[in-house]
Parts: structure tokens; sequence; C-alpha cells
């Protein structure tokens, strides 16, 4: 497989240096899979460390909040007795329960633990991850039994403000629909074959592959669709129901590790999603969102948007070595 990129250069007279013409190089690249592209800008600072104080932010939502321990039970919704008996879905420090606000026939939350209103990306641990997902994939399982149609499932997360996210305690999302979103049905129409293309030729070349941890593959996207996009793969598993207590323990070790990494570069907020599509292995996507700070600009711009292009400074190959240090050697 030939990974496409092209360079270009754009000129300009630069005030900074007396008028005097200066070149910059953008490189445009293509995703081998979904065929979107990708635009590496040369490194601005674009995405600056956080300032805010979290701790005082955490405390000014604590009181209000229903995912915390004294109101968990009382203001959140419960599943049906079809799903899960008793009305949740607990594992380790994980609660499960539906989503007051659906986003499909199936729509699932589930926080790490109601005592961790504030979960800082460093403090991220394998078993917090890997509990809170092996939550989700229950959830699936269940939802699935019951409504066989439903075949299209994910998991995914909006850590903090800038992610999206409308509550601050940490929490991940289960979606289970008949219909796919547009990524899923994206994917599903790319050849089963060509997934096994890519990371065979990401894993020769080296630049961006990180890792593997069980059969869980990681590699920094050569494409990304957000600022230090970190990919992972799951051949075997086309769903999220489809993951063995082993692969959701190597994911939450995977998902934990890039987390602190994120912590690390000066990032305290992502997105996540572990997208499931027949007969494909499960794509999982992580990307770092702006950090909160007075006048912040936000990472998502009229290009990623309406565009559908991601446009970022941070390069994949810079953000491989950070991250390959970190996994274990293939």
């Amino acid at each position: 497989m030939k990974l496409r990129s092209r360079v270009v250069e754009a000129e300009i007279l630069d005030p900074g240096a007396g008028f005097r013409p200066a070149r910059t190089v953008v490189e445009i690249r293509w995703d081998p899979l979904t065929g979107h592209s990708s635009r590496i800008l040369p490194a601005r600072g674009l995405m600056p460390p956080g300032e805010a104080d979290l701790e005082a932010l955490a405390e000014e939502s604590r009181a209000t909040c229903p995912f915390c321990p004294d109101r968990i039970e009382s203001r959140t919704p419960k599943l049906t007795p079809a799903v899960a008996p008793e009305g949740r879905i607990r594992v380790g420090r994980a609660v499960l329960f539906p989503n007051l606000l659906p986003y499909g026939a199936h729509s699932s939350v589930s926080v790490y633990a109601p005592d961790l209103h504030l979960l800082r990306l460093g403090d991220m641990t394998p078993d917090l991850v890997a509990d809170n997902l092996a939550a989700q994939v229950a959830w699936v399982r269940a939802v699935q039994a019951t409504d066989p149609d439903a075949r299209w499932a994910s998991v995914s997360a909006n850590h903090f403000v800038p992610s999206g996210s409308s509550l601050f305690h940490p929490h991940l999302q289960g979606l289970v629909d008949r219909e796919p979103t547009t990524v899923q049905r994206v994917l599903s129409e790319v050849p089963a074959g060509r997934f096994a293309e890519y990371l065979d030729t990401e894993r020769d070349l080296g630049a961006r592959y990180v890792g593997r941890i069980g059969r869980v593959e990681w590699l920094a996207g050569f494409a990304p669709v957000g600022p230090a996009e970190i990919r992972a793969f799951v051949p075997g598993a086309a769903s999220p129901a489809e993951l063995d207590e082993r692969d959701v323990r190597d994911l939450g070790r995977g998902i934990a590790t890039v987390l602190n990494l994120y912590a690390d570069l000066g990032y305290e907020s992502f997105n996540l999603a572990a997208c499931g599509v027949p007969d494909r292995p499960l794509d999982v996507r992580i990307v770092a969102r702006s950090s909160l700070r007075p006048f912040y600009r936000s990472d998502v711009t009229s290009l990623e948007r309406l565009h559908f292009e991601g446009a970022v400074d941070v390069s994949p190959e810079d953000l491989a070595l950070r991250a390959g240090e970190r996994f274990p050697t293939p």
C-alpha cells in the first residue's frame, strides 16, 4: 500500500523580516482507509497547555452533579429489566446507566467512578479505563441480545468541556443502533483486506507505528482528524461486543497510556471513538482537544467542521516517537 501525500508551499512577504519573501510548507495527506484529507502544518503552538484551575471548576460543578455518589442513584435513569435486571451495570468502580438524552435507539453513559468528579488525564489508570470499558461491553451485548438488528455499536468519550461534554464528571458513552454513524458507514465501504494492508504498511515503515498490546495494534494516524491522534485496531473483533476480557484489559492499558502521554504534553481534554463495523476490525481513535484557558482557541474550525478536513500542527511522526517510548516494543 502506498500512503498518499503531497507537499505544497505557500509564499508571503514577511512583515517580521522586512517584508522579504518567506515560504511555509504544508503537507496534505489522505487517510488510506476513508480517503479523507488532512493538513499537517508547521509547529505553531496551536494547542498550548491549559491554564484553567480544574480543581475550582470541579468544586463549582460538584454540588449539582448527577453522577456524584450522593445523587447517582436518584438522579440517573435505570436500564430496562430485559437489559439489566438490577437497573445498572457495575464493573469495579464503574457504573453504567441509560443516557437521559439518547442519541439513538440504545444510548448509555458510564462513569469511571461516582467519587471521581475530577479525573485528570495523568491520573487515568489501566484498571479505571478497562472497568469502564467492560461495563460498556456488557451493555452492548445485553442490548444486542434484546435487539439483534441493532448491529452498529460504538463507545465514545467527551472528556471535559472543550471536547463537547455537557457534564464535568468524566464518563464514557455507548451507542447501539440499527443505523450506522457516518464514519461507521464509510468504514463499512472499505474493503476488509485494506485494514490489514494499512497495518502491515505502517508496521514496515515504522515512523508512526507505536506498538502492540495483545492483539490491539497502536499507531499515530497518518492523516489525523484532530490534534495528536492515536489510532488502534483490534483484528478479530468487529464490535465492542466481540472484545474478550483480555482485549478489554489490553485496550484499557493502551488508552490509559495515551492519556497519560497527553497529560505530559500539556493536554487535559480528549475525544475517543471505538467504532464497531461488521466484518471489519474495531477502529479506535483518540484525539486531544484544546485546553481550558481564558479566551482559548477551539481546535475545531471551519476546516474540521464543514470541510471534514483535519488541520493540525502536531507531527504524527514526532507523536509516535513520544508514544512508542511508553508502549511495549513490537
